[in-house]
């Protein structure tokens, strides 16, 4: 089977491409630094030619509001027209758990859009809503952090390893498309209060706040973590941290 991954030299996409290869598919990596622009265009109609699947684990480069917005709708029409085009019978998106409840931040509005031109496409589809990855844990917090000071919300946050959503995301890429949205995380939630003095230790200045949000959205207790039904990832967080620490 041949199956080209949007973003596959990116931290999911190599993953997956890797997962693909391994079992013996013709995994592609796409990305504007293998020639593949979603954007302009540039060999993706030469890249899905003779696809199966195409899996879409892109990210915008800019997150101002206006330029993620345009890029998640012009890359997700670019695709989806070639597909069409080329008759590609499975088109599997990562998106976010939690996405449609933080529509006050402009990077979730954007997912949203993406995810409308996706449902409302033409292209059978599965669409991957993933918590936040412990490698990313770390960058959360200083998006976190004003004055010196880590301001979260009183919420939960249940991460996941990034070879856990890779994993997943190839399996939902093997099989028939859900036509929905399939949720996945990690095995253990955590407060996010908890979670960053974890990663950044008892050093650092780490304060409760309700009014922090996530990415400038308002969020409650479980806006973060899946609901009932959701596949879970095998690798548990402090455990992970630690075998981080010393490579």
């Amino acid at each position: 089977m041949k199956i080209v991954v949007i973003g596959g030299t990116g931290l999911i996409g190599s993953q997956v491409v890797a997962t693909l290869s391994e079992q013996g598919h013709e995994a592609v990596a796409a990305a504007p630094n293998t020639g593949v622009n979603t954007l302009t265009g540039e060999g993706v109609r030469e890249a899905l030619t003779g696809a199966d699947v195409v899996v879409d684990v892109s990210n915008s480069p800019a997150w101002e509001d206006a330029a993620v917005l345009e890029f998640f709708e012009t890359s997700t029409r670019t695709l989806l027209a070639a597909e069409a085009e080329l008759g590609v019978s499975h088109h599997v998106a990562l998106s976010v758990v939690g996405t449609q409840r933080l529509t006050g931040s402009g990077y979730f509005r954007a997912k949203v859009a993406q995810e409308r031109l996706i449902t409302d496409g033409p292209i059978p589809y599965s669409i991957v809503h993933a918590t936040q990855f412990f490698e990313f844990i770390e960058s959360l917090a200083g998006l976190s952090t004003v004055d010196g000071v880590v301001r979260v919300a009183p919420a939960l946050i249940q991460p996941i390893a990034s070879a856990d959503v890779a994993q997943a995301v190839a399996d939902v890429a093997l099989g028939a498309p859900i036509g929905g949205i399939v949720e996945i995380a990690g095995p253990e939630s955590f407060q996010l209060e908890e979670l960053m003095r974890l990663r950044l230790g008892d050093e650092a200045e780490i304060v409760l706040d309700p009014a922090a949000g996530y990415f400038g959205a308002a969020v409650e207790e479980r806006t973060l973590v899946p609901g009932d039904g959701a596949r879970l990832g095998a690798r548990r967080f402090e455990p992970w941290l630690r075998e981080a620490a010393v490579r």
